[in-house]
């Protein structure tokens, strides 16, 4: 049914707890007239931690001791991160049927490979220690290296960073309506981006306007990017008033490269070509360049026409990360798009170079191997602990060919790798730590 996806159901998940421990040293109140609140997980070891937590305050007022020294802030909602074990937990406190519709929804994108937060509880009947009832809460899991888009106008941008967060939410609006998703909601301030290569891929953060339908109508698609195009020109607004980019920076292109962005995507992954029946070989070249802008073709329709003489051919179902499958099955690597793709390069880069062209004909899964044990692994295995949590190992990867391919550049000549590693880990060492970053300003 549009928009609204049916509750938890409770025997799926472990029965709510009542405990002692960290929610009762909060104060003696918590066992006076509070009772236990119903606690849905989707892993059932996060169970008793959360019911450990002092549901029967308000999140505003929760003790900084649970709140591991990240910042807070200001948003719609009252959000918080808590640190259990060796993860931090995302807990949004909004009202007991939106915050349960929105872990259902989560759920679902997350079944259908959508890029988002990983929804892990829901929370509701919660109660004060008089018995006054609290607003319910929704918890998510923090996405590690992921940066909210305030962060990255903070710091020294590349070239067109505003472009590529709009182009990466342009990519990830196409994937949630390929699935059926409405949005509602669509903005810079309700994504989280990861770096991809020298691109950024986008994640969903905020679900709570969405509707999941079976397929939506061009009114439907056309609403999220009107949306879309007057939110993003309030979010660089924002920006100029904060002093993060130029005061003669247009706010409204921004909404219409989106546009531009996402149009001309959807159209080359849905749209309908005919031709000739002598020219099946353009099914081919369509194939490749969706290929090219990173997905694969699930399922194709090709009809002839009632002559005979020409074919109608329909993209039926698209599956994205083309590059990101490709790798993972040559080398068991999981990564970003982008980054996938800059790893793919530098495997055809290494299976063609001489040394090795000339001693073995490499099969790819046979180069793929030679490439782990001789590229791969040594760099990721050289890189500090201590460094580990300044980017992912795909954006290690990929900073580090290009940190060689300039030192190449500049030096007129190869690089052997362990001496590139060796350049390369003194320049890590001055990155940020992006492991996790929380935008003190949204939350």
């Amino acid at each position: 049914m549009p928009g609204t996806l049916p509750p938890p159901d409770p025997s799926s998940h472990p029965a709510p707890s009542t405990s002692v421990g960290a929610a009762a040293s909060v104060g003696a109140a918590a066992s006076v007239g509070a009772s236990a609140p119903e606690i849905h997980t989707v892993r059932n070891a996060d169970h008793a931690a959360l019911a450990e937590l002092p549901w029967h305050l308000p999140l505003a007022q929760w003790p900084e001791t649970l709140l591991g020294g990240l910042p807070r802030g200001i948003s719609r909602h009252v959000v918080r991160y808590v640190e259990i074990g060796d993860e931090v937990l995302a807990i949004k406190e909004t009202d007991d049927a939106q915050a349960t519709r929105e872990f259902d929804i989560l759920g679902a994108l997350g079944n259908l490979d959508v890029p988002l937060v990983e929804a892990r509880a829901v929370v509701g009947g919660r109660r004060t220690a008089s018995g006054e009832a609290l607003k319910g809460a929704l918890i998510t899991a923090y996405l590690e290296f992921s940066l909210p888009y305030r962060a990255l106008f903070s710091r020294d941008l590349a070239e067109d960073t505003g472009g590529r967060l709009v182009d990466a939410l342009a990519v990830l609006l196409v994937r949630l309506h390929l699935v059926g998703f409405y949005w509602g909601d669509v903005s810079l301030s309700n994504t989280l981006f990861r770096r991809d290569a020298d691109a950024y891929a986008a994640y969903v953060v905020d679900a709570e306007t969405g509707e999941l339908h079976d397929q939506l109508s061009d009114g439907q698609r056309n609403m999220d990017l009107r949306i879309a195009r007057m939110n993003i020109a309030g979010d660089f607004l924002d920006l100029q008033a904060a002093g993060l980019v130029a005061p003669e920076t247009d706010p409204l292109a921004a909404g219409e490269r989106l546009c531009e962005s996402y149009n001309a995507l959807w159209a080359e992954l849905t749209r309908v070509e005919e031709f000739s029946v002598s020219e099946r070989w353009r099914i081919d070249e369509r194939i490749r360049r969706l290929n090219d802008l990173g997905f694969d073709l699930g399922e194709l329709t090709v009809t002839t026409d009632i002559d005979g003489i020409s074919l109608l051919v329909s993209p039926k179902v698209v599956e994205p990360n083309h590059h990101s499958r490709r790798l993972l099955r040559l080398t068991g690597i999981g990564a970003n798009e982008n980054q996938a793709r800059a790893m793919l390069n530098d495997l055809d880069s290494f299976r063609s170079a001489p040394e090795i062209a000339e001693v073995d004909e490499l099969d790819e899964s046979q180069a793929a191997r030679r490439w782990l044990d001789e590229v791969y692994k040594p760099l990721i295995q050289a890189i500090p602990e201590n460094l580990t949590r300044k980017l992912e190992p795909g954006q290690i990867f990929y900073e580090f060919a290009e940190h060689r391919r300039t030192m190449a550049r500049a030096r007129q000549r190869d690089i052997p790798t362990m001496e590139a590693i060796a350049y390369f880990i003194v320049d890590v060492a001055n990155l940020p730590d992006e492991i996790r970053y929380v935008d003190s300003e949204k939350f």
